[in-house]
């Protein structure tokens, strides 16, 4: 399992200057009600406010842009449960290629309905990595297409490392940078931007408790895949990938995990208190807060938001008859 990506400063660099001319330089909030709180300086990295709504733009824009012409003309392919099937569909439509998305039959409708929007031919799937696997093989085989896949690719990587680059450039001196974990592209491209870039800065991961494998594999240091995960937070139900697991156990300090009902009090707290839209996945490091798992008093703090793509007729606070 041990593969070291070849991910350094100037790849992080060159991401960043790659994709500025189509991605967000997304705003850096803070909220002195919450600051009085915690008794700390939060600052929140909001990439709810990214193209495709989420930070998957960042890693899918810098991963096509470096394909050679020759391997656009088959299209681009991937599977996803949504954000970065909406970001790679979005990416591939930057410079005129098809997008192939497989994609599993509970991903959510308001995700489903962005790919068709950007332009992706989805195939559907049963909810399994094994299911997903199999059938983006045939897509790739039918089709020609070059595989991104939504993690495990150092361009994927480098270009999800750009959203902690810009956040320790536009705030100095944090002391903590905390993100949610899923397959590990946003966390270990945040914490190889961290330790390359502000390298007194530690970087804390927030899990669900029912997709806890990151969690496992950390504090094991072996690796553990996710089986059966059953989260509100849908970004975050797969493994770890080869390129990222070694990455975090190298870079990231600690993993914390967090109950379903505290993500869905994040999730509320933050649209109610900050006014900002954002999604199951991206309240994971607030709960990590609120449960007192992360302590943030006297302490600089960032905060990536990952993500605001929400069904709004489906929220987890309402209740349905």
């Amino acid at each position: 399992m041990k593969i070291v990506a070849n991910i350094q400063p100037e790849t992080i660099r060159a991401a960043a200057d790659r994709i500025s001319p189509y991605i967000r330089r997304t705003p850096v909030l803070t909220s002195h009600m919450i600051n009085s709180l915690y008794g700390t300086e939060l600052f929140l990295k909001c990439e709810n406010f990214q193209k495709v709504g989420a930070f998957k733009a960042r890693g899918a824009t810098n991963a096509v842009l470096s394909l050679e012409k020759n391997l656009l003309v088959n299209g681009v392919a991937t599977h996803s449960s949504g954000n970065h099937a909406q970001a790679l569909s979005w990416a591939a439509s930057l410079v005129n290629t098809q997008a192939y998305i497989v994609m599993p039959t509970n991903s959510s409708k308001i995700k489903v309905n962005a790919v068709k929007e950007y332009g992706g031919l989805i195939t559907f799937c049963k909810p399994t990595l094994e299911s997903r696997e199999t059938t983006l093989a045939e897509i790739i085989q039918q089709t020609g297409a070059t595989e991104i896949h939504p993690y495990n690719d150092e361009r994927i990587i480098a270009g999800q490392a750009t959203a902690a680059l810009e956040l320790v450039e536009d705030v100095q001196n944090l002391d903590i940078v905390i993100a949610p974990v899923g397959g590990g592209g946003l966390l270990s491209g945040t914490s190889l931007a961290v330790h390359y870039f502000s390298p007194s800065t530690k970087v804390i991961a927030a899990e669900p408790e029912q997709a806890n494998d990151a969690f496992l594999s950390f504090s094991g240091k072996r690796f553990v895949p996710s089986r059966n995960p059953n989260t509100i937070a849908d970004g975050l139900r797969t493994s770890l990938g080869s390129l990222t697991y070694p990455i975090i156990l190298q870079h990231v300090h600690s993993i914390v995990t967090v109950s379903e009902s505290s993500i869905v009090n994040a999730m509320r707290f933050l649209w109610e208190r900050m006014k900002i839209i954002i999604e199951p996945s991206s309240a994971v490091p607030f709960a990590a807060i609120m449960d007192g798992k992360i302590e943030i008093a006297g302490k600089r703090t960032g905060l990536i938001i990952s993500g605001g793509n929400v069904d709004l007729d489906d929220l987890p606070w309402l209740k349905h008859e």
